[in-house]
């Protein structure tokens, strides 16, 4: 028995061994350096002070800490940066139902058509996606035309497209789609068809068939793919540094601007600890929330 077990221990570790080393150097080993540095003091001109003062005393503090609990202006970003990720997460989610819907009641020989054009956007580089937006909202698009077109023959004066709001959620939701759709899908095309034929026997209409066996059985899919969506569009950056107004940073562009630009990284550390705190009780949240509706579903 001992002798069987040997090799059991070494086949599990062999598995598990090099996920969870990866883990640990560039996950783990990051996280308690980036934590350490939070209660560091910024340098003189830029980064960390050194960790032994002058008088051999560790210098190790809370005011950075302080900082962000005491200033609302970064509760505030928090807040915003939670609106662009939720709204983000029901845009997609409004388009993506149907859209995983067709891709899942479509012919087999098709599905594999329709699932490579969901996923044809990641062949392209992400910045080259982001700045191709910058053409077609740009004020010389045939869109703003279009758009400003119909708003000056109703009297009203022409808005711009690009540097906004809008063009930040276009392509928030653009980018994050297909992470949508993809669990979505996976989850639709397991439903057993014979249940909403029994209920459509049984009188059921076809919104009734929905909301009653189609919906909650997906719900699965639709608590993964808002995780999936919610969480990178919680910490990201790049779109709004290049499509939005001044008015447009994130949480992610105030992080981006404490490392490379003010240089406090103390601070920074300290907005993306928050950031990771919070990034994880909400996909804690959506787990436990899916674990109670797949129970549910069960029960019922």
């Amino acid at each position: 028995m001992a002798g069987t077990r040997i090799p059991e221990r070494l086949g599990k570790w062999l598995v598990s061994g090099p996920p969870l080393a990866y883990l640990a150097v560039f996950f783990a080993v990051p996280t308690l350096i980036m934590v350490l540095a939070s209660f560091r003091t910024p340098g003189e001109f830029g980064g960390l002070a050194p960790l032994v003062g002058d008088d051999g005393a560790l210098d190790l503090n809370v005011e950075s800490y302080a900082r962000f609990f005491t200033d609302s202006i970064y509760a505030a970003i928090f807040v915003k940066s939670f609106w662009y990720a939720l709204t983000t997460t029901l845009l997609c989610l409004t388009a993506a139902y149907p859209l995983a819907a067709l891709i899942a009641s479509s012919p087999k020989k098709y599905r594999d058509l329709l699932l490579l054009l969901v996923i044809l956007p990641f062949w392209s580089n992400f910045l080259i996606r982001v700045y191709a937006w910058m053409i077609i909202l740009g004020p010389q698009a045939a869109l703003a035309r279009g758009v400003n077109g119909v708003l000056a023959a109703f009297g009203h004066e022409p808005v711009p497209l690009l540097f906004s709001s809008f063009a930040v959620l276009v392509c928030l939701v653009y980018v994050h789609l297909p992470f949508m759709v993809l669990p979505l899908y996976a989850n639709l095309e397991k439903h057993d068809r014979t249940l909403l034929d029994a209920a459509q026997d049984l009188g059921a209409s076809a919104w009734q068939r929905f909301w009653r066996i189609t919906f909650p059985l997906s719900l699965p899919g639709v608590y993964a793919g808002a995780a999936l969506v919610f969480i990178p569009a919680l910490g990201i950056f790049a779109i709004p540094d290049i499509l939005g107004g001044p008015d447009d940073s994130l949480i992610g562009n105030v992080i981006k601007q404490q490392f490379l630009e003010t240089r406090d990284w103390p601070f920074g550390s300290v907005l993306s600890i928050v950031l990771t705190v919070v990034a994880l009780a909400l996909a804690g949240l959506a787990a436990w929330v899916g674990r109670r509706g797949s129970g549910a579903i069960a029960g019922a």
